[in-house]
């Protein structure tokens, strides 16, 4: 049989109101003998409280939810980690929703956790080129704000609430100009989806490094893909058959990279010998693959550990930070028939 609060009083010696202020570390305090005396109880009877009357004792109090395009991505797999980590500093329950790149999915998230009072809303994965349902969902944050909600994004540049943003463009900046520098000029590019903004971000990076360089960047050597293994993959075979004399491929992330690379095995094509390819975020997988991924690290477990700490931080008003990112040389990029 369930033990009960009432149970827990009677043995404490304190009335059920009692147990319930120190259980739910109520806002009226209570002396620290009876506090001991049902601390006492609670041990010696193994209770466990109820979390559905914590939360409407305490709402907000315990939990936080994180929306995030898909936790199964290496990607958001270690802003997770580092998200939980930060929580789990802080006693905090995560309650993560994947949205999987669905807009509508992600509004309808965000009024859920509202619905269940959480304290804070994090909000991790690129933005999207809508103004429509950006405008829908700033009100949704902005009500959760003004009702005393704490937001935090990663990787967001219009919404509202504290963020953490990773350096994409400046990434791919640096990246390019080191591709270009080794003297590759027949270049593919394997970009993530049109809709999101981390997309035009990086490609912006490299747009802007391909124009200081003076080298264009054809239509034809640039395909739009899905942000996976697979969607890398099925790029890389069009981009070979339309453009055969490629010298370096660059692909905007490292899932796309690891598609590439199984492509190019497929077909023959040695990396880094016949074909430089190079990827961006320095997931786990990067540095395992063979050859090793030359890639842009952004620090996904701080970023996650960041956010986390803006959500439950003390700060009266929102305020943004930027997450570095750095080049990293492995041996899938050289220069041109060099290797």
């Amino acid at each position: 049989m369930a033990v009960t609060l009432a149970d827990v009083a009677r043995l404490a010696g304190v009335s059920p109101a009692t147990v319930s202020r120190v259980i739910n570390d109520s806002a009226k305090r209570v002396n620290e003998d009876l506090r001991e005396r049902v601390l006492a109880a609670v041990r010696q009877l193994h209770y466990v409280p109820n979390a559905h009357a914590q939360n409407v004792a305490r709402p907000r109090k315990s939990a936080v939810g994180v929306i995030v395009h898909d936790v199964s991505d290496p990607y958001f797999a270690e802003i997770t980690r580092g998200l939980q980590r930060q929580a789990g500093a802080q006693d905090r329950l995560l309650v993560i929703c994947n949205s999987y790149r669905e807009p509508e999915r992600e509004l309808a998230y965000v009024g859920l956790l509202r619905a269940q009072q959480v304290h804070a809303l994090i909000l991790a994965g690129s933005g999207y080129h809508d103004d429509a349902f950006t405008e829908r969902l700033n009100g949704e944050l902005d009500a959760y704000q003004q009702a005393g909600g704490r937001v935090a994004v990663i990787g967001r540049h219009r919404l509202v609430g504290s963020a953490v943003l990773p350096a994409n463009e400046d990434g791919a900046h640096e990246l390019g100009l080191r591709i270009l520098g080794l003297g590759h000029r027949e270049i593919g590019v394997i970009a993530g989806p049109r809709y999101l903004t981390t997309t035009t971000d990086r490609l912006s990076g490299f747009r802007r490094a391909f124009d200081e360089a003076g080298v264009e960047l054809p239509a034809s050597r640039l395909v739009y893909c899905d942000f996976t293994r697979d969607g890398g993959a099925q790029a890389t075979g069009a981009l070979l058959d339309a453009e055969p004399g490629l010298t370096a491929l660059i692909t905007l992330n490292d899932s796309m990279a690891v598609g590439a690379l199984a492509t190019l095995r497929e077909r023959g094509v040695r990396v880094p010998e016949d074909i430089s390819v190079t990827g961006f975020d320095d997931m786990p997988i990067a540095r395992d693959v063979t050859p090793a991924l030359t890639t842009v690290r952004l620090p996904l477990v701080e970023m996650g550990e960041r956010a986390m700490a803006l959500a439950l931080g003390d700060d009266t008003g929102p305020h943004s930070e930027r997450a570095a990112a750095a080049l990293v040389w492995r041996s899938s990029l050289t220069a041109p028939g060099s290797a």
